[in-house]
């Protein structure tokens, strides 16, 4: 059963509502179906977990395996003898012409250009609130709200619950990201794939040429010059939907430093990846002049910081699982509502529970496989976290059933 209401469709604020009923029987019929999606859930966190801990060491291993054999090198003179070899080159870069935006006739003498893109549409929202009722049924309450906001991606207004009066044109213009051609360091090629997270973008003025292009594009539209960048539409204080906002940033040419693996070809020398023993790849580029170590350090940190990220999804990706595999346990409780609230609540603790015993017995296991010292640490703090959160599940049993015995008493 559902119920539609409030809608004032066309304006920002506008708001859906709707009302969905499910039955007991229903509930729990979509609680077992939980289970296999909770059961696959909490296998791929533990593939998940596994495989971060091994990229992780992997990656440490090559960057201190690299921070050990890298050879600061000339970047004017590159010396054949160091062909195949991890090499630290610090220069300026040049490119051997400028990097051109066709579409728009935009040109930067830096070393690499970058277009956003943004359009005015439609956004939806959604907020539930469901209420059980006696019997184990319950009922939803979703309120879909509406407005209008600038996005630098496409937002699909056919998948809205209400698409009348909420309807997003085609995206025509996109982001780009692009490198200048021939870049080099000193005499050594810089390959596009390590350009394009190099340096810091800075802001680049359009001009009249970008506004006739613009133009081209969309005749119907007025196109102007504002804040440095083109506006696609007639007033951007009162922006419409399909209007754009379209900008420009470069990276100018600039001194920087390079870790990766020399290499001479038909084309001349260039940067690639250096594999190493530990099975790794080491291709680092920073702006200015760089030590090695300093580089090497950064990256490391990056890689620690990543594989904390990773570990915390894996968690909560498993305590998800857990959650969804015990389901029917809260269906089968819910037909008195209290209860239900109160076993889904010990269900939650009991998942949390489950995570906090499996997910470094996972990570130990990884460990084993790659560092056996440290996968002890992992099972010692992982056992402490678990007996002390199962001695707090304990102490509020008891807290909870201290009254209920004077009362009887």
């Amino acid at each position: 059963m559902s119920n539609v209401s409030d809608d004032d469709s066309g304006r920002d604020g506008d708001s859906v509502t709707v009302e969905e009923s499910r039955s007991w029987l229903g509930r729990l019929g979509q609680s077992f179906a939980g289970i296999v999606f909770g059961l696959l859930l909490v296998i791929v966190a533990c593939g998940l977990l596994f495989w971060n801990e091994g990229h992780a060491v992997k990656t440490a291993r090559s960057l201190s395996e690299g921070a050990g054999i890298v050879k600061t090198v000339a970047a004017d003179k590159p010396d054949p003898a160091n062909d195949s070899k991890l090499v630290h080159v610090v220069g300026a870069l040049t490119a051997s012409g400028s990097v051109f935006d066709a579409e728009f006739g935009m040109k930067s003498e830096g070393v690499r250009l970058v277009r956003n893109v943004e359009m005015y549409q439609w956004t939806e929202e959604s907020e539930s609130e469901t209420s059980k009722r006696l019997g184990g049924g319950e009922t939803t309450r979703t309120t879909y709200k509406y407005r209008r906001e600038w996005a630098d991606h496409a937002v699909d207004s056919g998948r809205f619950h209400e698409r009348n009066g909420h309807t997003n044109p085609h995206m025509i213009w996109s982001k780009r990201n692009q490198a200048a051609p021939g870049v080099r360091l000193g005499a050594v090629a810089v390959p596009q794939s390590m350009i394009g997270r190099f340096g810091e973008a800075q802001p680049l003025a359009v001009d009249d040429a970008q506004v006739q292009a613009a133009k081209k594009k969309q005749p119907e539209k007025d196109v102007q010059v504002v804040d440095g960048a083109l506006y696609v539409g007639k007033d951007p204080a009162q922006p419409a939907v399909g209007d754009y906002r379209i900008s420009y940033s470069e990276v100018p040419r600039q001194s920087a430093s390079v870790v990766a693996r020399q290499s001479t070809g038909q084309a001349g020398p260039t940067f690639e990846p250096y594999r190493t023993e530990a099975g790794g790849t080491v291709a680092l580029i920073a702006p200015g002049e760089v030590p090695a170590k300093n580089m090497f350090e950064e990256a490391q940190d990056e890689n620690r910081l990543w594989t904390w990220i990773i570990r915390a999804g894996g968690a909560i990706g498993m305590l998800i699982g857990f959650c969804l595999m015990m389901g029917p346990i809260g269906v089968l409780a819910g037909v008195i509502p209290i209860l239900g609230d109160v076993v889904e609540a010990g269900v939650g603790v009991v998942a949390l529970l489950m995570t906090v015993v499996l997910a470094p017995l996972v990570i130990a296991i990884a460990w084993f496989v790659y560092r056996p010292v440290v996968a002890v640490i992992v099972l010692v703090v992982g056992g402490a976290a678990a007996y002390g959160a199962i001695r707090w599940a304990r102490a509020r049993k008891s807290a909870g059933a201290t009254p209920k015995t004077a009362a009887a008493t």
